[in-house]
């Protein structure tokens, strides 16, 4: 389902200055994203980061386990050039979340401290209730037991902190993806190996069949091969579509698979 049509950008007075002086934003006048799954591709510093963050601002999505973008302080600046974007939806959807890599972290610690206060304020209730029925204790818990319970259902009965990062990260978006839902995902591939990344894959096919719309910043060719998905590259000086053969990366990773030992005697007569 593609929730989120266009953006239009009108730049301020002083554009000089970052993120209005990158290059791909310069250029920048409307972007099309009539696309259930589109990806974002260039090297880094090409403005591709920027432009997601900007677009979590515009939209207010929160970023995973914290505060809406929006009002995340490290988002600060970007949100200034959120406020040049006029967005142009199908259907406006709150669903959904943005997450960049040092996200997961932070997600994993708040849920942590989550499941401790729960678990205190649950112990805290038996001392309260000493002498008093099982009934009364049972009805005095049941919120924090039915939060607990489901958390742990969620994401495991000792945490996502209990798991590898790759495992962790793959269970939070097999938890949180929900029908019609935007989701804003900066490198998502960071700690998954090949075969989980054809497994996410499989993940984004069952969210867009449940009207999900993806918009992905990466550098993996694996992501990139999603059947159907529109590539934006920013290596030049605008945002241009290309197709999946044409990528560097994909060209690049391909000569190399076909014959690393030409690329690794190159390299090391350098």
């Amino acid at each position: 389902m593609i929730h989120l049509r266009s953006i239009d950008y009108k730049p301020p007075s002083q554009h000089d200055v970052f993120p209005f002086n990158v290059p791909v934003i310069q250029s920048l006048t409307t972007l099309n994203l009539a696309s259930d799954v589109i990806f974002l591709v260039g090297e880094n510093g090409s403005g591709k980061s920027t432009l997601l963050e900007a677009i979590a601002c515009a939209v207010e999505l929160p970023v995973v386990g914290s505060q809406a973008a929006h009002r995340d302080p490290t988002l600060k600046t970007v949100c200034q050039l959120a406020d040049c974007f006029k967005l142009t939806w199908n259907k406006r959807t709150k669903r959904g979340f943005f997450m960049r890599s040092e996200d997961y972290f932070g997600f994993v610690r708040r849920l942590a401290g989550l499941e401790s206060e729960m678990e205190a304020d649950i112990a805290a209730v038996d001392r309260e209730y000493t002498g008093r029925s099982d009934f009364a204790k049972g009805l005095a818990k049941m919120a924090y037991v039915r939060e607990l319970n489901s958390m742990r259902e969620n994401y495991g009965e000792n945490g996502l902190d209990s798991q590898s990062h790759g495992e962790s990260y793959f269970t939070l978006f097999q938890s949180r993806f929900v029908p019609d839902g935007l989701y804003l995902l900066d490198e998502p591939e960071a700690p998954l190996s090949p075969t989980r990344q054809l497994t996410f894959l499989s993940l984004l096919k069952m969210a867009v069949a449940q009207r999900a719309q993806f918009i992905i910043a990466t550098h993996s060719p694996i992501l990139l091969a999603y059947p159907g998905a529109t590539i934006l590259s920013f290596d030049g000086q605008q945002i241009e579509q290309v197709d999946y053969d044409a990528l560097e990366h994909v060209t690049v990773m391909r000569d190399f698979l076909n014959n690393p030992a030409a690329y690794l005697r190159h390299l090391m007569d350098v």
